[in-house]
């Protein structure tokens, strides 16, 4: 049943996705795109045991509502602790992990001690809009491997030291890695502008 759920659920990436692989088109929209996961180029971003692609993206495919990442962490690797203005859901495909979420609401204004929550294959969960978060690789011999869909692209990523720095103080990155070779960032804006929603 599982096989089942990913085949479909990849088919449907498949959809979301655009390349000049195949196309369809019956009714003089814009055509449907066919590609092949395993022909998608990855890449780490320079972050050892990382492994991302974007399987339909913001500045990569012209996608407007949402982007779709399958990401792939070595044992023992990590997210940054981060937050972004939108909503973001994980689909694990392999592996387990630890989640570790935050509040946007703190009363001394920054994360503070995170939750942990247990994650493995075949879960599935949301991070509400600016909550601080972070997934750990928990396994010590398998990849962790999932689909992170988000809404509102492209996403601006903001990256905290520490789960006491102040919301204020994250480090904006925008563009995010996979995204830097599409768009020219604007260093006018100050990142504490987009830190006015908490």
């Amino acid at each position: 049943m599982m096989n089942l759920f990913k085949s479909l659920l990849l088919h449907i990436i498949f959809f979301l996705s655009s390349s000049s692989s195949s196309s369809i088109n019956n009714t003089g929209s814009t055509a449907i795109q066919f590609r092949n996961i395993s022909e998608i180029p990855q890449n780490s971003h320079g972050i050892a045991g990382y492994s991302h692609i974007t399987l339909a993206g913001s500045f990569a495919h012209g996608m407007k509502e949402v982007e779709v990442w399958l990401e792939t962490f070595a044992p023992g690797s990590h997210t940054p602790i981060h937050r972004h203005s939108c909503e973001e859901v994980f689909i694990i495909l392999k592996g387990t992990a630890t989640l570790f979420l935050a509040s946007n609401s703190h009363p001394s204004h920054f994360p503070g001690n995170p939750h942990q929550i247990p994650v493995f294959q075949n879960s599935t969960f949301i991070v509400p809009v600016n909550h601080p978060h972070q997934l750990w690789n928990t396994h010590e011999h398998e990849d962790l491997q999932f689909l992170a869909i988000i809404s509102r692209p492209p996403v601006k990523v903001f990256i905290y030291d520490d789960w006491f720095m102040p919301h204020t103080e994250a480090k904006l990155k925008f563009p995010i890695f996979w995204d830097e070779g599409f768009v020219q960032p604007n260093t006018s804006k100050d990142h504490h502008d987009h830190n006015d929603d908490l």
